[in-house]
């Protein structure tokens, strides 16, 4: 069965898996959904009763503390599943997602999400690798709030944002993102932000042409040694 599952299975032009064929070839029931700009996709709190898999677009989860402090812990991608707690037992959200921009998200049931991931082994490799990546990421965010600067946590934050080091290209002109935002992000004030983006320009790292365009060459910055 896996293997005629596996035949059926369609590729992007790159040859990349693409989640969306192959919950159709295994005749999963799901619903695509667009948002719109700024539109909230789940909020903290809300019951946790599906997973999400972004077809186009980008998203964010924030969190708010109980003093009402607000924290941005993620920017998610096309490729990238979110909310997938509930299919290790969470019962409600906590994290809210937000669309930064016009977004596509494609949405499985819970209980449709566990009988896919039993029964389309190449799905279940793709969730669990990509679980993996998060938990991993999670683990590098964290040494780099503790140890690292402003500005490389900052460098670091764009060229994630910019998908450098994925398989596939990166993206060299990235959507809108506030500054407001980016200082959530890394932990640090807008000011601060505005400084080392400023700095970023003169050196030739970032442009700002149609969007934010970062060069890879913002690499150095990660790499220095303070």
């Amino acid at each position: 069965m896996a293997t005629k599952v596996s035949n059926r299975l369609k590729t992007n032009a790159k040859g990349a898996f693409n989640a969306q064929d192959f919950l159709d070839s295994l005749g999963a029931s799901r619903k695509v959904v667009e948002f719109g700009k700024k539109k909230t996709i789940f909020s903290q709190g809300d019951l946790a009763d599906n997973v999400l898999y972004i077809q186009k677009g980008r998203v964010r989860l924030s969190v708010v503390s109980e003093n009402g402090k607000e924290a941005v812990v993620a920017l998610l991608a096309p490729g990238d599943f979110f909310g997938a707690g509930c299919v290790a037992g969470q019962t409600h959200r906590i994290r809210t997602a937000t669309a930064l921009i016009a977004t596509t998200v494609l949405i499985i049931e819970k209980k449709e999400m566990i009988r896919v991931l039993h029964t389309g082994h190449e799905l279940s490799d793709r969730f669990i690798a990509h679980m993996l990546r998060r938990n991993i990421r999670v683990e590098e965010d964290l040494v780099d709030q503790l140890f690292n600067s402003t500005e490389k946590r900052l460098a670091r934050t764009l060229l994630l944002l910019a998908r450098y080091g994925k398989d596939d290209k990166p993206q060299t002109t990235l959507p809108k993102i506030s500054q407001e935002v980016l200082a959530e992000m890394i932990g640090a004030t807008r000011s601060r932000v505005n400084f080392f983006m400023n700095k970023f320009k003169k050196q030739g790292f970032i442009k700002y042409e149609g969007g934010l365009q970062i060069d890879t060459s913002l690499l150095s910055v990660v790499l220095h040694d303070d």
